[in-house]
């Protein structure tokens, strides 16, 4: 029989004797999947990091200024366009009136109601930035849509009294008088109240209680405050005509000549529309001599001047007292305002046996002392002009 001892070991080995191992035991485990399995690490999301506040602030103050930098530079702009005329090509003025204890805002108010500001806000933006808002002074002004704000701010803290230049031009009818007066700002109601009041003074003493202003105005520029009203502008239109019937002795000079000074008026409006410049003189004669001898004075701008005022078509043959073509004699009135030249030329008319004359294609005047003559002259010079009615 062997002997299954284990073996001795020698006295002195001191290596420990493993103990004896059990039998291994069979275990039954799962079967391994077959998919490939990712050995890689998971992916990991960086941490999210907080900005620091200072960095927030100044993004925030950095959209600020922009927003602040974008707004002034828009009410920059509102601002000058804001102060800048309402219309630069409209020269005509607007008379304005601005009542005491009127206020800047009122001021403002009125101004934009007027047409001649822009913007009653940047209008009171303005006074306050340069300190006139408490200087602005009550008064009558003719202000213009072509001045500017700072401009208009200027009349009203002046306490000057502003003039204007109202022009009545010789040879205009009362009507073209009218539009001067319209374009100056006054009104039509203070208009037509003036010129339907007829001073008494020497220079209507002759005129028939009919006759209206027509003729009267005589042609000048006329300075006047802006606060003058129409009938005052007339009057010094009115104190200029009798300043020139004096010094050139007209009421002597239309007496030599059969005329009250009504007439020579007259007479002297239809050669102011006749005459082309310097033959007033010889026109005056031709005139003159027809009414002594009773023959139709013929004059062509008397029976226009009826029909414009009335609003007819001009018609040589148009039934009116002012149509000297058919009816003898000076007409009703003065059918325009005359210039000193026909005054002087009516109260001091040239040498001539004339009947005839006609203002030519160039301009030149051409007489004749008998039909044919006059009709030679049409011939010879006056092939355009005398086919105008």
């Amino acid at each position: 029989m062997d002997d299954i001892r284990p073996p001795r070991r020698p006295k002195h080995d001191l290596r420990p004797v493993p103990s004896p191992q059990p039998p291994l035991k069979t275990i039954d485990l799962p079967p391994i999947a077959t998919e490939a399995v990712s050995l890689s690490p998971p992916t990991l999301e960086p941490p999210v990091q907080q900005k620091p506040k200072h960095r927030a602030l100044k993004v925030v103050f950095g959209v600020l200024a922009l927003t602040a930098g974008i707004v002034t530079l828009a009410g920059g702009i509102w601002y000058q366009l804001a102060l800048s005329p309402v219309n630069s090509a409209q020269k005509d003025k607007v008379a304005v009136i601005i009542p005491v204890g009127f206020s800047p805002a009122a001021i403002a108010t009125k101004l934009k109601g007027e047409g001649l500001i822009r913007s009653e806000e940047a209008f009171a933006l303005y006074t306050r930035l340069s300190g006139t808002q408490n200087r602005l002074q009550a008064g009558t002004y003719r202000l213009s849509p072509s001045e500017s704000t700072p401009q208009i701010v200027s009349h009203l803290t002046r306490g000057v009294v502003d003039t204007i230049d109202i022009t009545f031009l010789p040879g205009a009818t009362l009507q073209a008088n009218r539009e001067v007066l319209l374009k100056a700002g006054y009104s039509e109601d203070e208009i037509d109240a003036a010129f339907a009041n007829r001073p008494n003074r020497p220079l209507f003493e002759s005129a028939p209680a009919s006759a209206d202003l027509e003729g009267y105005l005589f042609g000048e520029t006329y300075r006047v405050s802006t606060t003058a009203s129409v009938s005052d502008i007339l009057d010094a239109a009115f104190d200029q005509f009798e300043k020139v019937i004096s010094e050139n002795n007209l009421v002597e000079g239309f007496a030599t000549q059969g005329l009250t000074l009504y007439e020579g008026i007259t007479l002297a409006s239809i050669i102011q529309r006749e005459s082309i410049g310097g033959d007033e003189a010889q026109i005056a004669q031709v005139f003159l001599l027809r009414k002594e001898i009773g023959m139709m004075l013929g004059s062509d701008v008397t029976y226009q001047y009826i029909a414009d005022k009335t609003g007819v078509a001009r018609d040589v043959n148009l039934d009116s007292p002012y149509n000297t073509r058919r009816y003898a004699g000076l007409p009703p009135g003065p059918i325009s305002a005359p210039g000193l030249a026909s005054l002087r030329a009516v109260a001091n008319p040239a040498q001539g046996d004339y009947l005839y004359f006609l203002s030519g294609d160039d301009d030149v005047t051409y007489y004749g002392r008998t039909f044919e003559e006059h009709q030679a002259n049409i011939r010879a010079h006056c092939q355009v002009k005398c086919q105008i009615i």
